[in-house]
């Protein structure tokens, strides 16, 4: 049986992802903050108390998971936050950078003693990454985030080729999570 761990799964993008794998008769590990009704029902197995940007808590992590081979790694957990010039709230900036771009890459490299040949990582990021593609403005924090978050997946990918673990970079579209 094949394995997905998917991050930040307890609700929108991540929890369809649960259902999704779960259906396909994966086994399914959803870790978040708080797990959700909704994502305990499924009958994945729920991680949660992890958040993504906490170092202690990812090595826990990887402590519990150690001799288990992950097969997909989703890197889900992100926030969108919106600021406007004039009304820029740098704080949230930095806090939507940790989230969407430095934790992916905390969880990947605690996890990577459970990747190996054949193992896939998948980052959910966003077309409002795009610096070609930014024909609207705004949303400082977010699209700098995701645009970080492209770069280091781009990274991972050329790091992690010769010890054949794929990488990609997935824009899901417009979802309405909240």
């Amino acid at each position: 049986m094949q394995t997905v761990l998917i991050t930040g799964a307890n609700r929108g993008i991540g929890l369809a992802l649960c259902k999704t794998y779960l259906a396909r008769g994966w086994q399914v590990i959803g870790v978040c903050r708080n797990a959700s009704p909704e994502l305990t029902e499924t009958g994945a197995r729920v991680i949660a108390g992890v958040d993504v940007t906490d170092q202690i808590a990812l090595n826990n992590l990887a402590d519990t998971l150690t001799g288990k081979k992950l097969d997909l790694l989703i890197n889900n957990a992100g926030v969108l936050q919106r600021e406007t010039l004039g009304n820029l709230d740098y704080s949230s900036i930095e806090h939507q950078f940790t989230i969407n771009a430095v934790a992916p890459l905390r969880v990947t490299e605690a996890l990577l003693g459970s990747l190996q040949k054949g193992s896939k990582i998948a980052f959910i990021t966003s077309r409002m990454g795009s610096i070609a593609d930014n024909t609207s403005g705004a949303y400082y924090g977010y699209r700098m985030s995701k645009a970080a978050l492209n770069a280091a997946a781009m990274s991972l990918a050329r790091d992690l080729h010769p010890k054949g673990i794929a990488v990609a970079i997935l824009h899901p579209g417009y979802v309405q999570t909240a």
